[in-house]
């Protein structure tokens, strides 16, 4: 079998299955442990999948939020400070789920601010704060994630306006193509974009290019990129290129 046919195959068990291993892979294509890890490493590095011990993913609910947000590098933090600094006094501020997300929320303790929020993550940062007002937004629990969805999550995002929204992503692609990897978050990321008047991506170095295969939005959508100084050279560029102000945290 071709390289090619045998990568695409993956990937479309992957997108059927949410998860793969190594091994079953191995015995369903008929090569050896070594070849799918080979293929594996490389289409995590064009950004196609997430790879996970033993295997690879799509499904970020694959993760638990707590082994996502240990495992996160050390930059999410200054990033989390860096966008902390973007929000004046008075603001309402929208916050997308994710681990950045809550770091953020952490670093906005104590300000006179509404935040606005489907994140249960969120929720535990700021709950015991009382200079904070906080809104959470309705929906259905996805527990993995700490996050809520759905209908009722989109409803209420169609009813607020935020002055300054943070977005967070799976994966950026070379052409600013920002990514998610579940359908089911892609929805609320764009009820996000449409609820804020400043939209602000939070996307690490590891983001570049990341995972996934949803489209959120594209760089003519973000008005300011916070990220760490690892990221691509290149598509700090093209997001540069289209008009965002580029922060290194």
């Amino acid at each position: 079998m071709l390289i090619s046919a045998r990568q695409g195959s993956i990937l479309r068990r992957i997108q059927e299955t949410g998860d793969v291993s190594v091994q079953q892979l191995a015995d369903d294509l008929g090569v050896s442990l070594s070849t799918i890890r080979r293929d594996l490493n490389q289409l995590s590095s064009e950004g196609q999948l997430r790879r996970v011990h033993g295997g690879g993913s799509l499904d970020a609910e694959k993760i638990p939020f707590r082994e996502v947000l240990a495992a996160g590098p050390p930059s999410k933090e200054n990033i989390a400070r860096r966008a902390a600094e973007l929000v004046r006094d008075g603001d309402v501020v929208l916050l997308d789920i994710g681990t950045t997300t809550a770091l953020l929320a952490r670093a906005l303790r104590g300000r006179q601010i509404t935040v606005m929020t489907s994140s249960i993550a969120v929720l535990d940062e700021l709950r015991t704060d009382t200079e904070v007002e906080l809104v959470i937004l309705g929906g259905v629990l996805r527990r993995s994630y700490h996050s809520l969805v759905g209908s009722m999550t989109l409803e209420s995002l169609a009813n607020i306006r935020a002055s300054i929204g943070f977005l967070g992503c799976s994966g950026v692609r070379p052409d600013t193509t920002v990514l998610d990897t579940t359908g089911i978050e892609v929805p609320v990321k764009h009820a996000l974009l449409a609820a804020s008047s400043n939209i602000v991506l939070l996307a690490d170095e590891t983001k570049f290019p990341g995972v996934g295969l949803r489209e959120v939005c594209t760089a003519s959508r973000i008005g300011t990129l916070v990220t760490s100084k690892g990221a691509d050279p290149q598509t700090l560029e093209a997001f540069r290129t289209s008009g965002s102000e580029v922060i290194l945290a």
